[in-house]
């Protein structure tokens, strides 16, 4: 987020205007009820929980949210809940409580892998896993994590309850389909059949920097070698999370070698759609997908071996 905002900084004419967050009034919400109460009533609201991406935004001038709801103290939503079939995050639960869950790992370790890589682990104390997919940043790791694992999103509304999918989701950079009187109460990742082996890499310049490119697997095959089925997704490659549909369908149904790697290889680079930044070209980004998708699609294939023993 840093970087992005670093770009705006000669824009800004008066220095007083940086670091300096717009004046803005503070609820703490009692309950879910109070906090969509409070969003009907004062349009322009956003919700707060851990924090780490709104208030840098905030204090570069890039948000000017009129209040802040604060939902650091409605019961329920830091659990962590692992029951028909999915991992269930609440919208309070920070991204090391996730990390660090044995109970999580043991049924989607491809999780842990990614949370590791959010940020440092300060941040990882603050923020939370739903505040990130809600933030939408196109080279974030939850987000695609979501698209991965074909997860979804739990919106409570004025109007009621409702599910949305990831690949509903996310519309845009930073943008989503949740309605302003909306709020995320819960991400839902289903846990992958089992026997699935998974991985997941990205490529940053430093530790802790957004990611120039990223790539998950979900990879499940058969005695023979064969790939039954595949998921795979990436990010910092286009406005949204992408989900690779021309990679899975070169892998599915063939026997995993070093020729059906590098095909998958030269697909998935194809789908790179950034334009060129300050941060990398598109040529760039595509050179990294090409490669870190060969690798963790063997490592996913490796996981999967290495469970059958």
């Amino acid at each position: 987020m840093i970087v992005r905002i670093i770009g705006n900084l000669e824009k800004m004419k008066n220095w007083e205007e940086i670091l300096k967050p717009p004046f803005f009034r503070y609820h703490a919400a009692t309950s879910i009820e109070d906090a969509i109460h409070q969003l009907v009533e004062n349009p322009g609201a956003l919700i707060l929980a851990g924090g780490q991406s709104l208030v840098p935004a905030m204090n570069f001038r890039l948000a000017s949210p009129e209040m802040l709801i604060d939902i650091g103290k409605i019961a329920g939503l830091n659990k962590i809940l692992i029951e028909d079939g999915e991992v269930i995050v609440g919208a309070n639960v920070r991204h090391r409580d996730l990390e660090l869950s044995n109970e999580v790992f043991t049924v989607m370790p491809v999780l842990r892998q990614a949370l590791g890589k959010v940020a440092h682990v300060p941040i990882r104390h603050r923020g939370t896993t739903v505040g990130s997919i809600c933030h939408a940043d196109a080279a974030a790791e939850m987000p695609m994590i979501l698209t991965l694992t074909g997860g979804y999103l739990t919106a409570v509304g004025p109007k009621g309850t409702r599910k949305i999918q990831a690949e509903d989701f996310f519309k845009f950079h930073m943008t989503t389909t949740r309605a302003a009187d909306e709020m995320i109460v819960s991400a839902h990742f289903p846990i992958p059949a089992e026997g699935t082996g998974s991985h997941f890499r990205e490529f940053a310049r430093r530790n802790g920097d957004y990611m120039l490119a990223g790539t998950g697997a979900l990879i499940k095959m058969d005695s023979d070698g064969r790939v039954m089925t595949a998921r795979l997704a990436a990010s910092g490659i286009a406005s949204t999370p992408k989900r690779l549909f021309d990679v899975e369908h070169v892998l599915i149904g063939n026997i995993l070698t070093e020729s059906l790697l590098e095909k998958a290889s030269s697909v998935a680079a194809e789908s790179v759609s950034a334009p060129d930044d300050t941060s990398a070209t598109n040529a760039y980004r595509s050179h990294l997908l090409s490669g870190l998708i060969k690798d963790v699609i063997a490592q996913a294939a490796k996981a999967e071996e290495e469970m059958a023993i």
